[in-house]
């Protein structure tokens, strides 16, 4: 049986994932899945549960949401949602976590994260607003150029304010130079104890040093790290258990033995004393470990701000001013007053500030920073330019066509932004892991505790037991496991951003490297998808009534081959004329009324469907035409074939290259193509495809994805058209070209800027590279912690006589993190043209 019902409270991904996890673990459910946007679970069970023990399920989970009976009634109303930011649209002032542990929520303030108690991470704005003041009168502050209106001076830009991230950064590298100046001395001090004759000593008792270590250590605990102690309170009372638990219980409970030590020795048995006769102090591990362990906080955020460098690049390319053209005058303006349809004035080596047309001039556009490729190209009136890219030695106006968050720089810096704060389906194995990862620590440093204290030296047996015990909370680091998937993935999205290529999420860069089959469509994809018309052939000669009444008919077609007679009309002053009863059939082709005449332009499908009659000539005519490559489409006048239109779209340069290049990687590459068996052959023939299939609908292009994945294969599908968005939408990875439609981009999951095939060799490449450094961080993750444990625990020391001090446990457990985010930045030197 199934039922649905009402889920309240839940806020991000993390919710959705704890609700469905929970519901999935009751006995007697068979399968639950929960839906965040509408707020309700289905839960298929084998007997009926009653909606107050799934509740009380919940209540044993720890789960503070409300299940209740889903009402017909009010399902279709729109339900409150909590308001979660996003981050590029509001700019500074958000903040995430690095581990993702609550999915993709995101915070309104600095702090830290109250999962895994990490210090949240600034997320950059999407455009960096300009202001500017005058040098001799501060309070004057205008959101654009111009003159002082006290003393006429012009105004100058006023300084960004510091961000979060370097705040965080400064506070913490402040800190550690105050941590390093009261914890030398103790580490000093501590490590004089060992020397044959202690000079310290002479100075003045070792008593009186052992105050002096309380005292230095002080500053330590209660100020430059007590913030890990707040975050080892919290996670303690809200259960969410990680590295900081770990941490705060070691050094204090050194911190707090050290302190009942100093002040009433006499209360330890003999065991716990030295040769002297006094009690081992740990006040030296209690100041160098916390100072360790905010040595790596301090180059954790050093190395997070890299994560994140592809976005701030991308943001450094969004220009602050433009030059607005008014009555023929120029004038300097904030990008940010800049509306639609407005003039804009781009000089040379200047930044484009909106996409748009060229309406006047032309020049050569380095477009780079966006496509990935290095050869600037020329642009001319009525070419499209976007955002950031840079213009080259000559000035031209363009007309503003999208500006503010609409421009394609904005749309990446968005989509980046989205994917690097996505999860990836093997990050659920780091999940489940840290899970249980902590309270297996602790378990582990009691049971090293119990087993040291019975079996360890007769002599000082509890000391052994004491410091091994610490040393084994210290060196644990669940934070490198979860650092690392997200790290991975977040330098990924934006090294592919760098290349041209979009990925809206993790999943898709995972599943990318999985992909065997690649499913490719002809125009626009494999060809320019410029189709350009041939020919008008008329059996009765007359081609220019023909040509005349199909450009009238496609004037109201948004389709590439539409496009091309409508622009043959035009170049031979062909003039237009009214249609009734227009209709567009998807994969067909398009019927209309022009004058009397009811004109058909289509396929043999069209024709077949129309029931026109086809001449035999006519039909021997077209099939010389397909087998040259050519897209010919028929002209039925009051259902009789009377002529065809021949179109040639000619096939992109680097297609074949690509082509092979994924053959070779073992590959299976399929053409799907709306167009004829025999034009559908001269192309595969000339990429040298083995499979191809020709005549597909859309719904045959969705059909044969489906049977494709019945068969176990991992399907990617690259297209550019709405036609496309179904199979898009329908296959593993979606790959949409740039250059097509806002519904094809929309549906994939990659978005290949440029719109050219080798962008799918680079996503490839990137997707193999990212899964490679996930698996390399989650396999120094593992070994890391499962020989830190046990070697901390002590179990070298019956072989070799060696035991891990839990300071060396305290700089292992620093770096471990560290080292997993510098590897994660080695992905930005990776190369993609493999």
């Amino acid at each position: 049986m199934k039922h649905i019902y009402k889920i309240t409270g839940m806020t991000c991904n993390g919710c959705r994932t704890n609700v469905e996890n929970t519901l999935n673990n009751i006995k007697g459910v068979l399968k639950a899945t929960v839906n965040l946007d509408e707020g309700k679970a289905e839960i298929e069970m084998k007997i009926h549960i009653s909606t107050e023990a799934l509740q009380q399920e919940f209540l044993k989970a720890g789960l503070h949401y409300t299940i209740t009976d889903f009402d017909e009634t009010t399902a279709n109303e729109k339900t409150e949602k909590p308001i979660i930011i996003k981050p590029i649209k509001e700019g500074n002032g958000v903040f995430y976590c690095p581990m993702h542990c609550e999915g993709d929520k995101t915070y309104s303030k600095a702090g830290d994260c109250p999962v895994c108690g990490m210090d949240l991470i600034e997320q950059p704005k999407a455009s960096q607003t300009i202001q500017y003041t005058c040098p001799m009168h501060p309070e004057i502050i205008r959101d654009e150029p111009g003159s002082c209106p006290i003393c006429g001076m012009d105004l100058v830009p006023m300084e960004a304010d510091e961000s979060a991230e370097s705040k965080t950064y400064n506070t913490l590298l402040k800190k550690m130079k105050l941590s390093l100046i009261f914890a030398v001395p103790v580490f000093i001090i501590s490590m004089s104890l060992h020397l044959p004759s202690n000079p310290l000593e002479n100075i003045m008792p070792q008593q009186n040093w052992d105050w002096l270590q309380f005292i230095l250590t002080l500053p330590i605990v209660f100020y430059t790290c007590w913030m890990f102690y707040v975050r080892a309170w919290k996670s303690i009372i809200t259960w969410n258990l990680n590295m900081f638990t770990l941490v705060g219980i070691g050094t204090a409970a050194a911190f707090l033995f050290s302190i009942v030590a100093l002040v009433f020795p006499n209360v330890f048995p003999e065991e716990f004393k030295n040769h002297s006769g006094n009690v081992d102090l740990y006040f030296e591990a209690t100041a160098v470990i916390l100072t360790l362990v905010l040595l790596g906080q301090l180059l954790e955020a050093r190395a997070h701000s890299k994560t994140s460098g592809a976005i701030k690049e991308l943001l450094k390319l969004a220009p602050s001013e433009a030059t607005l053209v008014v009555a023929g005058k120029d004038k300097i303006v904030s990008i940010h007053s800049i509306k639609k349809d407005d003039l804009l004035r781009v000089k040379p080596g200047g930044k484009i500030p909106v996409d748009g047309v060229i309406v006047e001039g032309s020049s050569s556009i380095d477009e780079s920073m966006i496509s990935g490729e290095p050869i600037p190209v020329d642009k001319t009136v009525d070419d499209k330019v976007s955002s950031g890219t840079i213009n080259g030695t000559k000035s031209f106006v363009m007309k503003a066509v999208r500006v503010g968050s609409e421009t394609l720089l904005s749309q990446i810096i968005q989509m980046v932004s989205d994917a690097s704060r996505s999860r990836a389906p093997i990050q659920k194995l780091a999940d489940t892991i840290s899970k249980y990862f902590v309270p297996i620590v602790v378990g582990v440093s009691i049971l090293t505790f119990i087993i040291w204290a019975n079996f360890g030296p007769e002599k000082n047996a509890l000391v052994y037991a004491f410091v091994n015990a610490v040393a084994v909370l210290i060196i644990a680091c669940p934070c490198a496991l979860g650092l690392a998937t997200p790290m991975s993935v977040m330098v990924g999205v934006g090294k592919g951003a760098q290349n041209g290529i979009l990925i809206k999420n993790a999943e898709a860069l995972e599943t990318m490297n999985k992909v065997n089959v690649l499913i490719t469509d002809k125009t626009g994809t494999l060809t320019e998808g410029k189709p350009s018309v041939e020919k008008v052939f008329a059996l009765d000669g007359n081609s220019e009534i023909l040509l005349q009444q199909i450009a009238s008919l496609n004037q109201y077609s948004e389709h590439p081959l539409a496009q091309a007679v409508v622009n043959y009309a035009e170049a031979t002053k062909t003039t237009l004329t009214k249609v009734n009863d227009f209709e567009a059939i998807s994969g067909m082709g398009v019927i209309g009324t022009v004058g009397s005449n009811k004109i058909a332009l289509g396929n043999t499908k069209l024709m077949q469907q129309i029931k026109a009659s086809i001449p035999n000539d006519l039909e021997t005519k077209i099939l010389a035409e397909q087998k040259l490559g050519k897209t010919v489409s028929y002209i039925a006048v009051d259902k009789k074939a009377l002529g065809y239109v021949s179109i040639t779209d000619a096939i992109k340069p680097t297609s074949v290259a690509a082509i092979k290049a994924l053959m070779d990687a073992g590959i299976e590459v399929i053409m799907l193509t709306g167009d004829n068996q025999n034009t559908a052959k001269a192309v595969a023939d000339e990429f040298h495809l083995s499979s191809f299939r020709a005549s597909f609908l859309p719904e045959d292009k969705l059909t044969f994805i489906k049977k494709l994945q019945a068969e176990g294969k991992i399907v990617a599908m690259a297209g550019d058209g709405i036609n496309d968005a179904p199979a898009l939408a329908q296959s593993n990875v979606g790959i949409a070209m740039g250059t097509g439609t806002d519904v094809a981009i929309e549906s994939a999951a990659i978005t290949l800027v440029k719109g050219d095939l080798k962008g799918i060799v680079k996503a490839k490449n990137l997707s193999h590279a990212v899964m490679k450094n996930i698996k390399q961080n989650l396999f120094f993750s593992f070994v890391y912690n499962v020989l830190g444990v046990p070697i901390a625990a002590g179990l070298l020391f019956p072989i070799f006589g060696i035991l891990l001090s839990p300071i060396i446990a305290a700089l292992a457990m620093s770096f471990s993190s560290v080292s997993v985010i510098a590897n994660s930045l080695r992905l930005r030197s990776v190369s993609l043209e493999k």
